[in-house]
């Protein structure tokens, strides 16, 4: 996923996520779940990773998130979401369902070849962008990620990271 974001790093801003010097010193270990988001832009091109993740690898009930995406120039925008969870694009979960084998035959082989690809959830769709907003509900649940990559004809994004 991370390999799809390309262009400049983008101002991501939550009240949900860990900070990084918490995560660089203890880890995600407190009662609350990391739900954090990375953004980058090029061109008419953004592409944006949300999770939710904990440190005790427990899957938790989906968290309704709106991802934001502010300072837009068009009417509309071509979103495709793509997603690792425990039934799309994770061959490990599918290993362990076949009884975690230590010697694969040729079709394991070849089915978690397959459950390894990247899921798109659905199909590109065309959403609305009102007052320069595109904003994209999604529910994660705990230890998932998304990767959502949307198309604009025109951009007008200020803030970069270097």
């Amino acid at each position: 996923m991370f390999g799809m974001m390309r262009g400049d790093r983008v101002e991501v801003s939550g009240d949900m996520a860990y900070d990084y010097i918490t995560v660089r010193d203890s880890s995600v270990r407190r009662e609350d779940r990391d739900i954090n988001a990375l953004a980058s832009v090029e061109g008419k091109r953004t592409t944006f990773m949300v999770w939710n993740y904990h440190d005790l690898n427990i899957i938790s009930p989906p968290v309704s998130v709106n991802v934001t995406v502010n300072g837009i120039d068009a009417s509309e925008a071509t979103v495709s979401h793509y997603r690792i969870d425990q039934e799309n694009s994770n061959s490990y979960e599918l290993w362990k369902k076949m009884g975690s084998p230590q010697d694969v035959s040729g079709d394991q082989y070849a089915q978690l070849e397959e459950a390894g690809q990247l899921d798109m959830i659905g199909g590109p769709m065309e959403q609305g962008v009102s007052d320069g907003q595109l904003i994209i509900p999604v529910d994660i649940e705990g230890q998932a990620v998304s990767l959502f990559v949307t198309t604009i004809r025109k951009s007008n994004f200020k803030k970069r990271i270097k």
